[in-house]
């Protein structure tokens, strides 16, 4: 699965903190079977996120990871750019995601992340820490593949 990884953060966009969740999102990503072929780190801003969602979608990237932007405060918009970009939702995965970070704290309850389908490309959207990627990532590892194969046209179930 060709993999593009989309770190949303100004402060590591601005060199002020290190992009430790992009790298760890990378790893578990591998691990799973993604092959990353490109990470990048942009600020959050709406425009900025849709556009680069759009360009991964536009170069045929099989699944796109971001990690950050997800939460409460104002600049929080991924999930917004995200809606602009998607055609259909896959609410399973978002649920999921959250559910299982609820049971390590009551703030996963508050995760906006969501997951959906562009054209052929599957994108997730995760928190921003690399503790909830660390809880969470586990519960879509096992459909990652399928879902993307599914999205592609292989009707085999």
């Amino acid at each position: 699965m060709r993999c593009a990884i989309l770190t949303i953060s100004t402060g590591v966009a601005h060199h002020v903190r290190e992009d430790t969740s992009g790298v760890l999102l990378a790893q578990r990503a591998e691990e799973a079977g993604a092959d990353i072929e490109t990470m990048e780190v942009v600020p959050d801003d709406f425009g900025l996120i849709e556009d680069r969602l759009r360009h991964y979608v536009d170069e045929g990237f099989a699944l796109v990871l971001t990690t950050g932007g997800t939460g409460l405060t104002p600049d929080d918009v991924t999930p917004e750019a995200t809606r602009m970009v998607i055609q259909r939702e896959i609410p399973g995965l978002a649920e999921a995601m959250r559910a299982e970070s609820r049971r390590h704290t009551p703030m996963g309850a508050l995760s906006r992340g969501l997951a959906g389908v562009a054209g052929g490309t599957l994108i997730v959207n995760f928190p921003g820490s690399p503790r909830a990627i660390d809880e969470v990532f586990g519960v879509v590892a096992p459909v990652l593949g399928h879902a993307v194969a599914t999205i592609r046209g292989d009707s085999r179930h």
